[in-house]
């Protein structure tokens, strides 16, 4: 991964310095809640509906153990003992004390972590795949290219201050695991001709107006990646609008112009920086890649006896290993994702044990790193087949073992009314219920894949445009209803979910989801993936169904 140079250090620590100095001046009356407003914002920090919620950003989704170690202290003494992962790949603090903050900020700086950007109208954390240099289906690591967009952005004088909050995704491998289609910008290694560079997608999002983004530039060698990318960042810094929020982010302008006229734009605006200064060498490629080798992996095969024995004597680890365990590049090793979704425990939460213990289970079995995925879950990426067995056991005594990844009750659910100021409903007591009444865990796996979302308000922190079924919170009259949407996805073939219809009540909520999996189940042919069915039956009958 990433290491600080003394530059990055430096940087980092002054950037802690000067927000204690603007908190102490804030707790002395010397600066406006106003002018207080904008310096804590690009700190990552929020004033929230019960406490203040502090964002701490984690690049492109990766963490060390010692950084790991690092966030379940903070947790512990500056929180509650819990935290939450987010569909950006970040994690949040609920109850942090305003004064206190700084005092994190020192500690993350420690292991080379900040809160830089994670809020406020500049470009926010980059995300990507969490298979990322792992994944068979890769064309090339994203990692580097990431990390090369993450030092280019941050303190960016000319994009501190945008028409609003900017997004940008990276993905480098065939199946699209980054939801680059409904991101500001979305980015794919593609290759053309033997050569491999960049497929660029401007203007996807999410929240009130959800938009599918459109490719505006179908080639880029990679060289030019960051002057292209300033060039859209300027297009759309003197064209967005800044006179209502609702329609300043980049997903607008591009509508409005078209995608033709805001690609031409965009061409016309790049040819005054192509081959500029921030046109990447190769020595500078090369330096960022380098810190994204290979771990040394073993020579080892794919033929593991004692993994397969145990596949074939433990029906609960075949279980998990069907579900969390993906294919690696590398003979002998496999991915496994830690999914922390069970009853009773809000979707993306972590507490400061279970961060101690990940660390602990990344250091003994994956080179000492993981990575945080859009699903809230955790991605161990280099396992040993013949260590699998061992690492679902510790699991398994530390609750962390459910066999749930992709099935409907690993739902993607943000914060909600419970915590979030902006949010029309509560959202964690919904996932609640609805994993409660699915907690069969033969009928989830005979269900098969199926993504469930649920957000709070228009903002959809929780992609509920993407979800198969999509839940987002409504205030009608005071009261909090649930609008109920059917055939949203991610992945290579994104697509928007449509409404049922009328909004409901929470408590109807479990119900009208299993009607939606009835119909589902009563329809399909074979093997027939949610998704594939209501893309060939249509939204009718799963209307008809819940409305009867």
């Amino acid at each position: 991964m990433y290491i600080y140079d003394d530059y990055d250090q430096k940087m980092v620590e002054e950037r802690v310095a000067q927000y204690r100095d603007q908190t102490d001046r804030f707790l002395a009356g010397d600066l406006t809640d106003e002018e207080f407003l904008h310096l804590r914002l690009r700190n990552g920090l929020y004033i929230q509906r019960l406490a203040p919620m502090l964002r701490i950003a984690v690049p492109y989704g990766l963490l060390s153990v010692a950084q790991l170690r690092k966030l379940a202290h903070v947790t512990r003494h500056y929180d509650r003992g819990y935290a939450h992962f987010t569909t950006r790949q970040n994690l949040q603090l609920n109850w942090p004390k305003l004064e206190e903050v700084p005092d994190i900020l020192a500690e993350l700086a420690s292991v080379q972590m900040h809160a830089i950007q994670t809020s406020g109208n500049c470009i926010r954390n980059v995300t990507s795949d969490q298979y990322a240099g792992v994944a068979r289906d890769e064309i090339e690591d994203s990692r580097p290219w990431c990390e090369l967009i993450r030092q280019w952005s941050t303190f960016h004088p000319e994009f501190n201050w945008l028409p609003r909050k900017f997004k940008i995704a990276v993905t480098g491998a065939r199946e699209d695991r980054a939801a680059v289609q409904v991101h500001d910008i979305g980015i794919r290694l593609v290759e053309q001709d033997g050569e491999v560079g960049f497929e660029v997608l401007a203007g996807g999002g999410l929240g009130r107006t959800p938009v599918v983004g459109p490719v505006i530039k179908p080639y880029l060698e990679k060289k030019h990646l960051l002057t292209y990318l300033e060039a859209i960042l300027r297009v759309y810094n003197r064209f967005g609008r800044r006179d209502n929020k609702f329609k300043a982010r980049i997903k607008i302008l591009v509508r409005a112009m078209t995608p033709e006229v805001f690609a031409a734009k965009v061409e016309e605006e790049w040819q005054s920086l192509k081959d500029g200064a921030a046109t990447l060498t190769d020595e500078e490629i090369d330096r960022v890649r380098a810190c994204f080798t290979e771990p040394t992996y073993e020579s080892l095969g794919d033929d593991v006896p004692e993994y397969k024995a145990a596949l074939n004597e433990d029906f609960a680890f075949k279980a998990w290993v069907s579900r969390n365990v993906a294919a690696h590049k590398k003979p002998g090793y496999a991915i496994a994702t830690i999914a922390f979704k069970e009853t009773g425990i809000a979707p993306g939460d972590v507490t400061d044990e279970q961060l101690e213990k990940i660390a602990d289970l990344a250091d003994k079995f994956s080179f000492g790193e993981v990575r945080v995925t859009h699903e809230q879950n955790v991605t161990l990426a280099d396992v040993r087949k013949s260590d699998l067995y061992e690492l679902w056991q510790e699991l398994v005594r530390s609750d962390m073992a459910s066999p749930n990844l992709g099935l409907l009750t690993d739902i993607i659910c943000c914060p909600g009314g419970d915590y979030c100021s902006l949010a029309n409903a509560k959202s964690i007591p919904v996932a609640e219920a609805i994993q409660r009444k699915f907690d069969d865990l033969d009928y989830l796996h005979d269900i098969g894949d199926l993504d469930i979302n649920i957000s709070g308000c228009m903002n959809a922190c929780g992609h509920h445009h993407v979800g198969n079924i999509g839940i987002l919170g409504v205030d009608k009259k005071g009261e909090e209803w649930y609008q109920v949407s059917v055939g949203g996805s991610q992945y290579n073939h994104t697509a928007l979910a449509q409404i049922l219809g009328p909004s409901f009540a929470r408590e109807q909520v479990p119900q009208v989801v299993q009607n939606i999996v009835d119909t589902y189940l009563e329809a399909r042919q074979g093997e027939e993936a949610f998704i594939d069915t209501f893309n060939r039956i249509g939204l009718k009958p799963f209307k008809d169904r819940v409305y009867a």
